[in-house]
């Protein structure tokens, strides 16, 4: 998620957003515990996208 998406949401959505990415990255990094992940830079993505909906919802 882009930085000129973030900014077109509404604070609203950019909550439910967040509660939407930090319930992914539990289950992500279970998973990964469990079994290694394809692709472990989705935690890494999703970390980053969480911080960035928080940068906003700050502003």
């Amino acid at each position: 998620m882009k930085k000129a998406e973030i900014n077109k949401l509404s604070k609203e959505d950019l909550q439910d957003k967040l509660a939407e990415l930090q319930k992914q990255i539990e289950e992500l990094k279970m998973t990964h515990s469990i079994s290694p992940l394809e692709n472990p830079l989705q935690i890494r993505s999703s970390r980053r996208v969480i911080a960035r909906i928080k940068t906003a919802l700050s502003n």
